[in-house]
């Protein structure tokens, strides 16, 4: 009789991926069903059938599957098998909408380029909070949570709050949820969240309420005034601008991020060094109010 683990090994890497998604999304969004196997990969509705039975016969005490929601979700026994469940391995597939991460090329890039990233430290949670924070994003859910604020004012222990998306910043990866402590909408750090625990109580809070996410607002952006005319205009290339202004559209609540990851001059007077801050803000007078903490 061939062992289960020898059954692992054998398995084609095309098989092996679609293992890894069902891996991954039972254990970070709590539930996978037929269908969204079936999707994420282009695949007959009895062909995902087939892999989730492939799955539970390889990981037997991994997936409970729940009638209630048509589809499988983790049991307290699991443990990864296919998947890499580390967050730092986790989120760029998030960000990124892939299925699959890794392939089986060793060190060789697929597409034949160099690639290198900043060696940036990690700010990120467990994988078992942020298991629970993105449970509780796609099931509406509550989230109880011990958070370390660096404000005073928010330094309480446990507190309930409604996560409805994630955000990269490009720095750092935060959760914008609805605080029920303080009745509004707020971005909480991923790295700060101490404990999460997703409640078996649905969020009251909605998405469509949380304006500065709604809205949409766009900025425009110029090369500093202090910069050589010449280093202007390669800016304004740069950048892909026409008519001599750069233009960003984003969500209101990310402004702040966004000025401060592209280094804008926020300054009334443009006094910051240009050679640090290529850019200004045109529309100051218009985006202030939704982001005072980036400006100077």
């Amino acid at each position: 009789m061939v062992s289960k683990q020898k059954m692992r090994l054998d398995i084609k890497w095309a098989t092996r991926q679609r293992l890894q998604y069902i891996e991954i999304m039972a254990y970070y969004s709590g539930i996978v069903t037929r269908n969204e196997v079936a999707k994420a990969f282009g695949i007959s509705d009895a062909a995902a059938t087939k892999d989730l039975k492939l799955y539970s016969d390889l990981a037997p005490n991994n997936l409970i599957y729940n009638h209630s929601v048509f589809g499988f979700v983790p049991s307290d026994a699991f443990r990864e098998v296919f998947a890499d469940l580390a967050p730092a391995a986790v989120l760029p597939m998030i960000a990124a909408n892939l299925a699959v991460a890794g392939g089986p090329y060793g060190e060789k890039s697929i597409y034949g380029v160099a690639m290198e990233s900043l060696p940036l430290p990690n700010r990120l949670p467990s994988r078992q909070v942020l298991s629970q924070i993105t449970r509780a994003i796609r099931g509406h859910s509550k989230l109880q949570v011990s958070y370390r604020s660096l404000s005073d004012r928010d330094s309480q222990e446990q507190r309930i709050l409604e996560p409805h998306a994630l955000v990269n910043s490009g720095i750092r990866w935060h959760v914008r949820a609805y605080s029920v402590e303080t009745y509004d909408f707020r971005d909480f750090v991923l790295s700060r969240f101490v404990s999460a625990t997703t409640l078996n109580e649905p969020a009251e809070s909605s998405v469509q309420y949380d304006d500065d996410w709604v809205e949409m607002v766009r900025l425009k952006l110029s090369p500093h005034p202090k910069l050589e005319a010449k280093k202007q205009q390669n800016l304004l290339l740069d950048y892909g601008a026409s008519d001599k202004v750069i233009e960003v559209t984003v969500r209101r609540a990310l402004i702040g991020y966004v000025l401060q990851r592209l280094s804008v001059d926020t300054t009334k007077d443009h006094s910051l060094n240009p050679n640090a801050y290529q850019l200004m803000l045109l529309n100051r007078d218009e985006i202030e109010a939704f982001a005072a903490w980036a400006f100077h």
